[in-house]
């Protein structure tokens, strides 16, 4: 088999987890709290991506090398990003979480202007204009004349979310550590920080086998797994493209599981403000690998 068909194969694994986590945060946050459900997703890919890290003989590089920029990495990712993200999934329908958080890559074109001194196109722009009224569309459930939103907090909560990993991403642009090292001890300081803000908040209770599950499956799956096969399809592939355009088959799985497991029912404003989200995604990347 081909590198490039290998790619495909971890890079469609990824996707297929990813498409599943919307629905297993629906299901955890109607048992936990968001911070019980992120201490106990994070605990579980801490554990797993240390393994991980083992196997490969990496520890005594992860224990010695790499912790100056675990130290903010870690604040940002995982304890502020997942802790705002499952914020807004506790909030909103998991349709609309789901779909605003995707304008993350167009937020990381927004933010590299300040930050980065680049300038933006007129493909950004166009796409930013298309994407983000999508936004509005999702943000007021089809009432796009009215400026009061369904849940404003919710909204806020998920483009905020957006905002923090496009901001991490960029930050961690000359990130020189291994990847799975790099994101162990990431976790390795979030853990901490999510564990005081547990004692002094709502405890950890326990509430059912499934809330239990939800939480080991957003662990494994959307924080450990598909990030590991996600990289691997990055590092083998002959030209990234082939595999990045593999995210544009995530919403609408999400959205089906989540009509078919959680019983949300498909609005047609998230319908729509989707595929205005995913048309301006497409704009940026069709400039991208033109």
């Amino acid at each position: 088999m081909s590198q490039d068909r290998q790619a495909m194969l971890y890079g469609l694994g990824a996707v297929a987890l990813w498409s599943t986590v919307a629905t297993a945060f629906k299901v955890g946050l109607g048992w936990m709290s968001p911070l019980e459900l992120m201490w106990l997703a994070v605990l579980v890919s801490w554990l797993l991506m240390g393994g991980l890290v083992i196997r490969q003989g990496a520890m005594k590089q992860a224990l010695s090398h790499g912790w100056k920029t675990a130290l903010w990495a870690g604040v940002m990712n995982p304890a502020a990003y997942y802790l705002v993200l499952f914020a807004a999934y506790d909030r909103l329908p998991g349709q609309e979480a789901m779909a605003l958080n995707y304008t993350w890559a167009l937020a990381m074109a927004f933010l590299a202007v300040p930050l980065l001194g680049q300038r933006l196109t007129r493909f950004d722009v166009i796409a930013g204009l298309v994407a983000y009224a999508g936004v509005w569309v999702i943000a007021t459930r089809g009432a796009v004349l009215n400026v009061s939103f369904a849940d404003p907090l919710g909204v806020l909560l998920a483009l905020s979310s957006t905002l923090l990993w496009a901001f991490y991403w960029l930050l961690n642009a000359r990130d020189t550590r291994q990847p799975l090292v790099g994101q162990w001890q990431n976790f390795t300081v979030g853990l901490p920080i999510l564990t005081v803000l547990l004692l002094i908040g709502p405890g950890f209770q326990w509430y059912s086998w499934t809330a239990l599950g939800a939480g080991v499956y957003v662990g494994l799956f959307e924080m450990g797994i598909a990030f590991v096969l996600w990289q691997m399809a990055v590092h083998r592939v002959s030209r990234t493209a082939k595999v990045s355009n593999l995210i544009f088959l995530s919403p609408p799985v999400s959205l089906m599981l989540l009509f078919l497991v959680v019983g949300e029912p498909i609005l047609p404003s998230t319908l729509i403000g989707l595929v205005l989200i995913l048309l301006g995604l497409g704009l940026q990347q069709s400039q991208k690998h033109s």
